[in-house]
């Protein structure tokens, strides 16, 4: 079921590379959301989200919805 890169079709490998673009930019928007934060303004210690972040598309959403405090 593995498939080449080489044999998806260009609409298909524009649309990887479009969802990478955005997962790329969803994590830095978290990170930088985090670094400007103060930390009583964030659930749990700063650091801790910072490898939570790394989490593909998972970790910049939880953050956004559980680790800021509103």
């Amino acid at each position: 079921m593995t498939q080449n890169k080489k044999d998806l079709s260009p609409r298909v490998q524009a649309g990887l590379g479009l969802a990478g673009i955005v997962q790329v930019a969803f994590a830095f928007l978290a990170f930088w959301d985090l670094a400007h934060r103060e930390a009583d303004e964030v659930r749990g210690p700063k650091a801790a989200w910072i490898p939570a972040i790394l989490v593909n598309w998972i970790g910049p959403a939880s953050y956004f919805l559980f680790g800021i405090r509103r």
